[in-house]
């Protein structure tokens, strides 16, 4: 689904950025379980008056969705009070509504309306996810028409029909066409599901969120993206739809930080992550701090959407709880400052970089260009992960015996070891210290070490993990550098120790690349 777009008003249209093709997860929000209903998922032999009985009365059920709210577009910039539109469709009487997310997510008002009608409603989002790309509303009042439900599975060739709104015309609209893909890659810019249902009934911006009908006027699918030049049209297939409605009303988990948001790439800039246009008030994102312009780079120490998919970063909300502490990390595109934070936890702050910091203390020998080509590299078990430049390609995964795992890379790894000249990292994981131990583990290392102190220790944090570090200048005399990070996670259970040797200029930016990516997985 690569070039694929979103079908939305106003639409998101990426200049200078490449778009390219989350119940529970990690920043999982929970929602609150709204007045019981009774969505109806199969028709029986004597339908209710009030339900949808063919595609002559589905109008009634399918409501125009006008939201109204700021939004930040990466090729507009910041959009004031903009009006957006999009379609939606009632499952029961009492007014519950699906719609996509980036339909409503981040509007500071919505208003519905309802078979037609020229008067809107309120309406409130009762939970959301950017990830299915689903959201459920609750119009205000009952008494509504409802659609039901597609039984039996789809096949390729079972007559499709899109209804809604497109273009933000008030005139409903119904397009007819096949189903041409049961079970189409469900992985893209916008959403990650298992698979989703391509057809060819066209639908254009405004149609978001509207539904795919059968010949019954029962639904099938949520219409949600389409390549118009090659007739591609795609809709989020009923079961996720159920499941997601299930979880809202049952106040479980939804794969959701509260944002609308696209995955982006710029290979230009090598910059990838989660584009984010708005954000729900009071969401996870919101109390951290994310605002919309914001790019969403990194998760949990991942970095995301280098695939130009959502995967990743829905992946690691599934693999967590709605309580969770996520670490995370924010290219804020506009002033270009790189902010870290932790979801359920400290709110987004600049990044602290050792390479500004030290760039006037350290790296006094002959200056070189910079890397431009890191690998990771892990120690013999797999515990242990750091990026790493290409050219420190001498890697010793070997554990010291009694201390725990550990991992050291260099352009020669012996001479790293043995003196000042050459440059080289050593990541090392240990159960015999705690956190409490930290400072007398340091300068027990660095007392060893043949350098001036700059200064320190000083304390230590990533999104990851806390502690102090040191700095030594002149080692051995050479002008090189060392920097000594000792630190643990949260728990405690453990202290990594990272050891950075500098030797030229070049050497400041993979210190920085290497703090940002070393990674313990605690299984040793």
């Amino acid at each position: 689904m690569a070039g694929s777009r979103r079908w939305t008003m106003p639409m998101i249209v990426a200049l200078g950025i490449v778009v390219a093709a989350c119940g529970g997860g990690v920043g999982a929000t929970t929602t609150e379980a709204p007045p019981t209903t009774s969505t109806t998922r199969s028709p029986t032999s004597t339908l209710p008056s009030l339900a949808v009985q063919g595609l002559e009365e589905a109008e009634d059920a399918v409501v125009r969705i006008v939201a109204e709210g700021s939004f930040v577009d990466p090729g507009f910039g910041l959009q004031l009070n903009v009006a957006g539109s999009g379609s939606g469709f009632i499952i029961d009487e009492s007014g519950l509504a699906v719609t996509n997310n980036h339909v409503v997510t981040g509007a500071a008002l919505l208003q519905v309306y309802v078979g037609g009608s020229d008067e809107p409603l309120n309406a409130r989002v009762l939970g959301a996810s950017e990830c299915s790309d689903l959201a459920l509303l609750d119009i205000e009042g009952d008494g509504y028409r409802y659609l039901q439900w597609h039984e039996g599975d789809l096949s390729v060739g079972t007559d499709a029909f899109a209804a809604g709104y497109p273009l933000g015309d008030p005139e409903f609209t119904l397009t007819r066409g096949i189903v041409s893909k049961a079970r189409a890659d469900g992985e893209s810019s916008w959403a990650s599901v298992d698979y989703v249902i391509e057809h060819d009934a066209t639908i254009n911006p405004g149609n978001s969120g509207g539904p795919l009908l059968d010949g019954d006027g029962r639904v099938m699918a949520v219409n949600y993206a389409g390549i118009g030049e090659t007739n591609q049209y795609f809709a989020i297939a009923r079961d996720e739809v159920l499941a997601f409605v299930d979880a809202v009303q049952s106040g479980g988990d939804l794969d959701t930080l509260g944002i609308n948001g696209e995955a982006v790439v710029d290979e230009e800039q090598d910059i990838s992550g989660i584009w984010v246009a708005s954000v729900e008030s009071g969401s996870p994102a919101d109390e951290v701090g994310v605002q919309p312009g914001d790019i969403v780079t990194r998760l949990e120490g991942l970095v995301l959407a280098t695939d130009g998919t959502m995967a990743d970063y829905c992946d690691i909300l599934r693999s967590n709880g709605p309580d969770d502490v996520l670490a995370i990390e924010v290219l804020r595109f506009e002033t270009g400052e790189v902010l870290e934070g932790r979801i359920n936890g400290s709110p987004l702050e600049p990044s602290f970089s050792f390479r500004e910091e030290l760039g006037g203390e350290v790296a006094d020998a002959g200056s070189e260009g910079e890397y431009t080509e890191y690998v990771t590299v892990t120690d013999d078990s797999g515990v242990i992960q750091v990026d790493v430049p290409a050219a420190w390609s001498d890697v010793d995964g070997r554990p010291y015996e009694g201390i725990g795992p550990s991992v050291a890379a260099s352009p020669s790894v012996a001479a790293f070891y043995d003196g000042y000249d050459v440059p080289g990292v050593e990541v090392t994981a240990t159960r015999e210290f705690g956190p409490g131990d930290i400072d007398e583990l340091l300068n027990d290392l660095t007392d060893a070490a043949a350098c001036a102190l700059v200064e320190g220790p000083f304390d230590y944090a990533d999104p990851l993990y806390e502690g102090r570090y040191m700095v030594l200048e002149d080692c051995g005399g050479t002008g090189a550098a060392l920097l000594y990070v000792a630190a643990s996670p949260a728990s405690g259970d453990y202290v990594v120790v990272v050891v950075v040797q500098v030797v030229t200029d070049a050497d400041l930016a993979a210190l920085d690349r290497i703090l940002e990516s070393f990674l313990v997985t605690g299984d040793f």
